[in-house]
């Protein structure tokens, strides 16, 4: 597996994912590769057909200077920011035929990031369906995007951030998992104790990603600056009903 250590814009980070499993799926071969970024600011990422009304506070937000963006996998609204380590995974289904089961997926990559997490000494585990917790908290939120041959599964991993700033810009979820017991997000969420420079070594290690994706394939940065100006900035796919 090839390793991309790569952080962008707001909206070009969001559109590099897009765009990798675009490529892996038009293209005859394409490694596996694991993606790692760290946002160098706050911000807002609801999923696919997360309800913008509900799950977001979009006036605090915007009092705040706390950009919102759409994101083209499930799941529900995160916040993110510097202290946030996030990761991307690509997997082709023809070399891991067992993960066109949702439940499967699931399973194998959190068994990977449960693995670099339990590397540091931090015993965590795994609740709801996809959800990572530490001492009953969750401090890691998860989604996947599928195509024909191949999947992207990407998350966040809470190190050092406000779980305040995360309360402020987040309504409620349209759904709630049993294990969070009607908890608000303040006393739902936490801080993993790892530092997000080590977390990568460790995430890294566990999928054996030894080697850097160079040179990146033909085209995948034009299509992403496409992506992120055509799409992922865009009112109306900020605000589309999915």
């Amino acid at each position: 597996m090839k390793l991309l250590n790569l952080t962008l814009s707001a909206a070009e980070n969001l559109a590099l994912d897009e765009a990798l499993l675009e490529q892996a799926e038009a293209s005859e071969s394409f490694d596996e590769v694991l993606r790692l970024w760290e946002p160098t600011s706050s911000m807002v990422v609801l999923g696919r057909s997360s309800p913008l009304a509900q799950e977001v506070n979009a006036s605090f937000c915007a009092s705040n200077e706390v950009d919102v963006f759409r994101r083209t996998s499930g799941g529900q609204a995160i916040v993110t920011g510097p202290g946030c380590l996030m990761y991307a995974v690509l997997l082709d289904y023809r070399q891991r035929p067992q993960l066109r089961s949702l439940d499967m997926a699931h399973k194998f990559v959190m068994e990977k990031i449960l693995a670099a997490v339990r590397s540091l000494g931090i015993d965590a585990i795994m609740e709801g369906t996809s959800d990572l917790t530490y001492m009953g908290r969750k401090f890691s939120g998860n989604a996947l995007r599928c195509k024909r041959n191949w999947m992207i599964y990407h998350g966040t991993v809470i190190c050092d951030f406000d779980i305040g700033l995360i309360a402020n810009c987040l309504g409620k979820p349209k759904r709630e998992p049993e294990y969070r017991r009607a908890r608000s997000h303040s006393d739902f969420l936490t801080q993993l104790p790892a530092k997000t420079n080590e977390l990568k070594a460790a995430i890294a290690e566990a999928w054996k990603a030894d080697q850097l994706l160079e040179p990146l394939p033909d085209g995948l940065m034009d299509r992403t600056q496409y992506l992120a100006d055509e799409k992922y900035r865009t009112a109306e796919w900020l605000n589309k009903v999915l």
